[in-house]
């Protein structure tokens, strides 16, 4: 919930608290909103400044660091990297969480450069490709940059413990999947391949996502990254599959609702956003395919959406019993984190 000045001037009209209490209620909950990402125009400062940073050393990279060389990339990589510590350091001491976590995850993404680097340098690359590349193809000999991007990555995140590093670590995971599993195809690049491999990853990492939501309940939330990823690299694999059976096609339908009914569940919206998605997609496919010259879709349609109207009158009615009751049957700490959610 979203407390305002405005709701709390609200209570002060009806009596519920004092003019003096709303002003220190105001303020304890602004301090103890500080260090959560806002859509403010500060947080919005900083994330911009850190996006552009990481992405100027990822993926809009250009052909022309090639001239400096393996020893050179290597060494302005952790020139970059002493830097991006240096401003963690003095930013976590100043207590500003979130650019000293941005900081800190630009560290982790110049690891796959300056592995790059060093690899160059000592002669150890395999073929013609360029670190530009990294973002854009699949190959197997990414893994030495995923895994020692890994193994950074969980080091400064177990130092800094700033959810943002967590980012990188998931994008890098979603790599891994794919440059193995050619690697274990013996070459396959093909879309199919990939799909599935998108799919399985994705289920994989939202598992990841969801224990790590678990274990992380009393504190920040860690899992938003791996939850944003793991549901993406999902639901692309699965729209991007081809069926020419209906069953297969409700299926998708019945795959995308449980997504919207985990994201209610969870409080988390990177879920009902995509099972909205995959929703209208499959009732645009009825619509424009199945009944397109039909007079009783629409109406038909007309009917569903009221009812499930009605059904939320019904649950905003009951939803207090219910959410207790349906609680009441869940392991001790999904209901913690069901509680610090809601």
């Amino acid at each position: 919930m979203n407390i305002t000045r405005n709701k709390l001037g609200a209570a002060v009209d009806e009596n519920i608290i004092s003019a003096a209490q709303a002003d220190a209620l105001f303020t304890f909950f602004q301090a103890q909103a500080a260090d959560v990402p806002r859509f403010t125009f500060t947080h919005v400062l900083y994330y911009l400044g850190g996006l552009i940073a990481i992405g100027a050393m990822t993926l809009f990279m250009s052909l022309g660091w090639e001239s400096f060389g393996g020893a050179g990339i290597l060494l302005i990589s952790v020139l970059y990297a002493v830097i991006g510590l240096t401003c963690t350091n003095i930013f976590a001491a100043k207590n500003l969480p979130i650019p000293a976590g941005i900081c800190a995850t630009f560290v982790v993404c110049l690891t796959p450069l300056a592995i790059y680097g060093l690899q160059q340098w000592l002669g150890l690359w395999p073929d013609d490709s360029v670190y530009k590349d990294y973002h854009r193809y699949i190959k197997w000999h990414w893994l030495y940059m995923e895994l020692g991007t890994l193994a950074i990555g969980v080091i400064i995140a177990w130092k800094y413990k700033y959810p943002f590093l967590l980012m990188p670590i998931a994008v890098t995971l979603w790599y891994l999947t794919m440059d193995i599993a050619v690697m274990i195809s013996g070459g396959d690049y093909s879309w199919q391949l990939r799909k599935l491999v998108s799919l399985y990853t994705g289920l994989l990492m939202i598992g990841l996502a969801f224990w790590v939501d678990i274990r992380s309940r009393h504190t920040a939330d860690y899992a938003f990254w791996l939850y944003l990823f793991g549901v993406i690299a999902f639901w692309g694999g699965l729209s991007t599959q081809y069926s020419d059976s209906e069953f297969s096609k409700f299926m998708y339908l019945c795959i995308n609702l449980l997504m919207i009914a985990v994201g209610v569940l969870l409080v988390r919206r990177v879920f009902v956003i995509f099972g909205a998605l995959g929703s209208c997609g499959y009732i645009g496919y009825l619509a424009y395919d199945v009944f397109k010259d039909s007079w009783l879709f629409p109406m038909a349609l007309t009917v569903i959406g009221f009812a499930i109207i009605y059904l939320g009158i019904l649950w905003q009615k009951h939803e207090q019993t219910l959410t207790k009751k349906s609680r009441s049957w869940l392991p001790a700490p999904l209901r913690e984190l069901l509680q610090n959610r809601s």
